[in-house]
């Protein structure tokens, strides 16, 4: 298929070179130099010209807002579009009324997970356009689950950025107290990891948040803007989400102590500060 990819960043990049390694025609486009097995366009309106399938991998709600009227101003009526940022439901529902076949499709698994083309997406739309994903889907992700409709993959995803939040703000405390006692924290989390607290989070971050290594592979930053999805989300659904607010909160300290181009393990920080 002929694919315009919009957002070659830490994630876009890898999920495009898949799309090329595919054998899919993917032309990108980014604001910022980029090098790219694919073609380049130099302008948005370039890259989706003549595309059958047209993705945005951006920040944010005003980035993907900012780039919508230039593609449905120039791409092929008939395109399929595909978002893969991580937005609020309510901007998915909103361009899902502007053009005919969307899809929400956010992701989980991060700059890793982009890399080895193991992703998860949770899709909002018809059948019939999750269908005609499916070639997409398959080049970078291993799980891929139509949830709903216009919006319900951003729900989703709200739900997925609940769960991981709060697994890293559990698994900074468990670290600190661990430390704090003295015990062989190394080995200790060993043990975690193969009874029921294991889980992806542990296998991936142990080692680096125990030598506190914490470059960026999700920053603190988006994950902030990803909690305040979350309360929003569950705000217009009616419930409480008493743990999500106080990872929220947790996310928030760490960005105003100046910790937001840090990983989101980072919130070990913020639990160690709370211990002094």
């Amino acid at each position: 298929m002929k694919i315009g990819f919009i957002g070659l960043g830490v994630m876009g990049r890898p999920m495009a070179g898949h799309l090329v390694r595919a054998e899919h025609e993917v032309t990108g486009h980014d604001l910022s130099p980029v090098d790219f097995e694919g073609a380049l366009a130099g302008s948005v309106a370039e890259a989706v010209r003549d595309a059958d399938v047209v993705i945005t991998m951006l920040p944010a709600d005003p980035q993907v807002e900012a780039v919508f009227p230039e593609i449905s101003a120039n791409a092929p009526q008939d395109a399929l579009y595909i978002d893969f940022s991580t937005i609020t439901p309510q901007t998915s529902q909103k361009l899902a009324q502007q053009w005919k076949r969307t899809l929400d499709a956010p992701v989980s698994g991060g700059e890793k997970g982009a890399i080895d083309a193991v992703l998860s997406i949770m899709a909002g739309g018809s059948a019939a356009d999750f269908a005609a994903a499916q070639p997409v889907f398959e080049a970078v992700a291993t799980t891929y689950r139509l949830v709903g409709g216009p919006g319900a993959g951003q729900y989703v995803k709200a739900a997925n950025q609940l769960v991981v939040g709060g697994t890293y703000a559990l698994l900074a405390e468990a670290i600190v107290l661990m430390e704090a006692a003295g015990v062989d924290a190394a080995a200790g989390l060993d043990v975690l990891a193969g009874g029921l607290a294991a889980g992806r989070i542990l296998d991936l971050k142990r080692t680096s948040m125990l030598a506190r290594d914490f470059r960026p592979g999700f920053r603190i930053d988006l994950h902030h803007k990803d909690m305040g999805i979350v309360l929003d989300a569950a705000r217009g659904a009616g419930v409480a989400v008493p743990m999500g607010a106080l990872t929220a909160q947790l996310v928030a300290s760490a960005r105003a102590q100046g910790y937001g181009g840090l990983d989101h393990s980072a919130l070990l920080k913020v639990v160690e500060g709370l211990s002094r």
